[in-house]
């Protein structure tokens, strides 16, 4: 069940394993032949790099079989101590057993013999290190995901304590819907009947809805999967299920529980990490090249239009958190306030807002708009996690309260700089078309899409298409 969002920190260990015994390998050389230093190696092997990245990748192989990157509901350092000495005792083997065959009797086993001692104490302490600080991380609420059990017997406690177990991954049980007569611990907190479940989804943040339910009506259960799955919503069945034909089903396991789970979204979990992390790191980059324009920018603003120079805005990003948007100031200070008075202007049919001659708007804003330039502010935003780079429009509050249910979908991915709605409908007269189009973004999402949003939205910049 925690396979989506347990792959950031089988990533991490996994980095950590490689980085940990290839540091190992060089710092131990240097250490016990300080003499010799390169000549070690090249004595060692015809190709010390080759050599190297062997004894690396049989490593992770060994690990990964012996289920060091598969998640468990009841870890334990003793645990994890028995994995990675059984792995290790498996390397020392399997590495002797290659050098008598390959005859390489230049290689030190004194050396190997502490490089493998040492192997085993270094990761399981960066094991530790990570699980304690991830544990911690989501303990305070960051990268946390939401879960809304709706079932309060047995099997929706059960469910809500094993998840409980794995706080390193960041699956935080909100609530319970279901019967007011059973009764809950009181670390958990009762919301109302399942009738509340759009109240619920509409009002929190909710990332996960857990069907628990003690029902032979599987079209009651199946209704409620097909709207939460309409809404953007994974939809988890901890129970024997009959077939169900809506999103992408998958079968996992969680803790000897068969768990059937409904994904309406994008499924390439690493990918989706890896996004995550390139952005991030792309969004450092982009503020650092970009600092002589934005200062430039930030200047003009100043000396044309005067304080302030930045403008916050709410908006309502992934699954409903809301975040504080930043952009530079292209209206006048009072523009928020002119808005219900240029209602029957809008351009746009639907909840959104859009005016070619908006009063509010400065000249100097106008340009700005028209560039996209008055979007780079919102870097930071992709540096603090709260958008990426590419993605849906972020949508204000009041606009979310106005949507249909199938608009609520475009919530489920994380909002964007630019994205397909930019590229290819940015200036749609229709807010239905926007959404359609965030949906086929969310639908055909792949690292590939991205490039080619990313490349496509040069063009439709310098081309100041904007307004």
């Amino acid at each position: 069940m925690i396979r989506r969002f347990g792959t950031e920190l089988r990533a991490l260990l996994m980095l950590a394993d490689i980085v940990v015994a290839v540091v190992l390998a060089l710092v131990i050389s240097r250490l016990m032949f300080p003499g010799l230093r390169g000549e070690f190696w090249q004595n060692a092997m015809p190709d010390t790099r080759l050599g190297l990245a062997l004894l690396v990748s049989v490593w992770v192989v060994i690990l990964w079989l012996h289920g060091g990157y598969r998640p468990r509901a009841r870890w334990s350092i003793r645990s994890d101590a028995r994995l990675i000495l059984r792995a290790v005792l498996l390397l020392a083997v399997a590495t002797f057993a290659f050098l008598y065959l390959a005859q390489l009797p230049e290689v030190s086993r004194p050396y190997l013999l502490v490089y493998f001692l040492a192997l085993l104490a270094a990761t399981l302490l960066v094991r530790v290190v990570m699980r304690a600080t991830f544990g911690s991380a989501h303990r305070r609420g960051y990268n946390q995901r939401n879960v809304l059990v709706l079932g309060t017997g047995a099997i929706g406690q059960e469910l809500a304590a094993k998840l409980e177990d794995h706080a390193e991954l960041g699956l935080h049980v909100i609530g319970f819907l279901g019967d007011a007569t059973d009764e809950l611990p009181a670390r958990w907190h009762y919301l109302g009947p399942i009738e509340n479940l759009l109240d619920i989804i509409h009002e929190q943040v909710v990332d996960e809805v857990a069907i628990c339910l003690l029902t032979e009506d599987w079209g009651l259960i199946e209704s409620i999967a097909t709207t939460c799955e309409a809404e953007g919503k994974l939809v988890r069945l901890p129970v024997p299920m009959p077939r169900l034909t809506i999103a992408t089903a998958h079968v996992e396991d969680l803790q000897g529980t068969p768990v059937l789970s409904l994904l309406s979204g994008p499924n390439a979990a690493l990918a989706l990490v890896m996004k995550r992390s390139i952005y991030i790191i792309a969004g450092v980059i982009g503020m650092i090249l970009l600092a002589p324009l934005l200062g430039a920018i930030a200047l003009a603003i100043l000396i044309r239009d005067g304080r302030p120079i930045f403008y916050h805005q709410t908006r309502v990003g992934l699954q409903g958190r809301r975040f504080r948007l930043i952009k530079f100031r292209s209206m006048v200070p009072d523009a928020e306030g002119m808005l219900d008075a240029l209602q029957s202007h809008n351009e746009i049919d639907g909840h959104a807002f859009k005016m070619s001659a908006d009063p509010r708007i400065t000249k100097l804003g106008s340009f700005l708009r028209r560039s996209s330039l008055d979007e780079l502010p919102q870097l930071w935003n992709v540096v603090v996690g709260e958008m990426s780079l590419v993605g849906p429009r972020p949508p204000l509050p009041r606009e979310v309260a106005a949507y249909d249910i199938w608009h609520r979908r475009r919530l489920s991915m994380k909002p964007g700089i630019t994205g397909l709605w930019q590229v290819e409908g940015r200036n749609l007269a229709e807010f239905d078309r926007w959404v359609q189009k965030d949906l086929e973004y969310i639908d055909r999402w792949s690292p590939w899409l991205d490039i080619q949003i990313l490349l496509r939205t040069i063009p439709a910049v310098i081309r100041a298409e904007g307004r």
